[in-house]
Formats: C-alpha cells, structure tokens, sequence
C-alpha cells in the first residue's frame, strides 16, 4: 500500500560542479523527507560525490554523462586528466554511493512504502545506443533492448506497488518540440532525446500492475540554447496521472552581492499520487526566497461537477 502520510521530496537537478555544504542545510531546513538526485554532478567529480554520499537523509542517486566524462568516449579517454591505469574515478563514485545508486537496480524505501527504480546510469539520451564499450566492459550490456530488459529487472525486483523512476536522461515520448522536456534544441532543431530504454520500462512496470506516481530527470537544461525568449517545458503529466519531472534547472546556485539563491525541485506525494511539484529557490537564510508552481492535482471530486 501507498503511504497515507504526504512525502516531500526534493529532486535536485544536474549540479555541474555547483554543491555546497549550504545545499545539505538547505535541505534539511525544508524538512524533506527524501532527496533525489539526476547527475551530471561535475567531469567524474569524485569529491562532490562523496559530499552527496555523505547526506544524512534518505537519498537515490543516478550518474549522469558527465559523471564518466574521461572514460566512456574516446575523446574523453584523451583529455583524462589522471592515470586511468592507477585511477578509476567512475568506480569511485560508484563505490561512495553504494546502494543509493539506482542505476540499473532499484532502492526499496520501507519508510515510505515505495521503490525507486533506476534508469541506464551515465546517459547522453536519445534513441541511438551510444558508448557501447563502456557499457559493454561495465554492465555487460550491448544495445537498447538489453538496456530495457535491466531495468525491467529492477521494476520486477521492486518490493512495493508503488514505484518512482530516475533518470539522467527524461524517457522518449515527451514530444519532439525544441522546447519539450527531452526536445532537442541543438541542431538539427527537434526531435525527442529521451530515452526509448526508459519509456519501455515504464510502461512495463504500469502492465505489471505498479502505480508510477513520478519520474524524475534532468539532462536537458531548462535553458534553451536556440532561444532566450523562452525556457523549456519542465513538467508533463500523463494520462495516467503520471508526473514527469525534468529538474535541470542550470545554474543551480546563482551568487549575487547580497545573497547567494540554490534551487530545488519540491513533489508532495500522498497515497501514491504527485499532489503538487514546485522550483523553489533558498537564499542564504535557508529560507524560501522565491517558489514557482509547476503542477497542482486537481480535486478528482471538483473535475467530476464540473465535467473536466
């Protein structure tokens, strides 16, 4: 069963490099129950990782791409800025998060009566399986449908009906528009970038009979690199009632003479549905100095007479 209690999660999006020990206090000073992070922490930043390991909360992480930055492309193993015979730095982070990394496995919450599944860990998105090597030698893994069938394997293995996927990478099927929550807006301009793996996950854990409340993302940057007159869109809600987050708000941290503002996403979940999801910025005060409102269930009684 869902818990009945409302759940506060905040899902903390790509961090390049930008993590303080503030942000812990932050979180702590908004009283979240549990803190989801989407990756993209820095180029294999080992020691921001092992802060974010070190969070005294409940916590699931996925690794982004820049997370193996130095060692799943060809180019990256050139510009390595250590010795990958002595060093492994995408072990290391892998070694400081244990099992609150979800990537290709799944994070039974008992407190709260839900799994978090994870995504392919380290994605660039799209539906074009990239960095075969890397996922070959480290997952033993060779194309998209292999992909898909892992993290099948952790919805099957999750203990509770109610599950919450993460992933770097949004999942395909969000749209094709520039400004869609997994759109390209690079050129060619267009097109979906999420990942199909993902997207057939999800659907097999909703064939399966689980409730998928929220999946959680980021990768794709809120700002549009083809346009300054708009910002991606950032939620997209399925029929089903399923939220799909993308919480790539970049910067993170913007300093400023006066302050410095951090922002985070905020879901309240109760009974196995996403009741409302806000981007709130936290001054230096560890106060809210800024909320915006990005979904809002609507009263399943008040749609009814109204004839929504």
């Amino acid at each position: 069963m869902a818990s009945d209690r409302p759940v506060k999660i905040a899902v903390v999006g790509d961090v390049h490099d930008q993590w303080e020990p503030e942000d812990g206090l932050a979180l702590k000073h908004l009283n979240v129950d549990l803190a989801l992070f989407v990756g993209d922490f820095g180029n294999e930043s080992v020691e921001i990782v092992r802060a974010i390991a070190a969070l005294d909360l409940p916590k699931a992480v996925i690794l982004g791409n820049h997370d193996a930055w130095y060692t799943a492309t060809h180019w990256g193993r050139k510009k390595c800025p250590y010795n990958r015979r002595q060093e492994d730095w995408v072990q290391q982070q892998l070694d400081l998060l244990g099992t609150t990394h979800v990537g290709y496995s799944k994070l039974d919450m008992a407190e709260f009566s839900l799994s978090i599944v994870g995504g392919r860990p380290f994605s660039w998105g799209g539906s074009e399986w990239r960095q075969g090597r890397f996922y070959q030698e480290r997952y033993r893994i060779a194309n998209l449908e292999e992909s898909a069938a892992r993290i099948m394997q952790a919805v099957q293995a999750a203990a509770y009906d109610t599950v919450i996927f993460l992933g770097h990478s949004g999942p395909k099927g969000l749209g094709e528009r520039p400004e869609d929550p997994c759109g390209r807006d690079w050129k060619p301009l267009g097109g979906d970038h999420g990942d199909p793996d993902l997207a057939a996950a999800i659907a097999h854990a909703k064939q399966v009979g689980k409730t998928v409340p929220l999946v959680a993302f980021g990768h794709m940057h809120h700002r549009l690199r083809h346009t300054q007159t708009r910002l991606r869109k950032q939620i997209d809600i399925s029929p089903t009632g399923t939220v799909y987050l993308n919480a790539a708000s970049v910067p993170r941290i913007i300093k400023t003479e006066t302050t410095c503002l951090r922002n985070f996403s905020l879901v309240s979940l109760q009974n196995g549905r996403v009741q409302d999801v806000s981007l709130v910025w936290v001054n230096s005060q560890h106060q809210i100095a800024s909320e915006e409102s990005l979904y809002r269930q609507v009263n399943p009684v008040w749609s009814v007479e109204c004839g929504v």
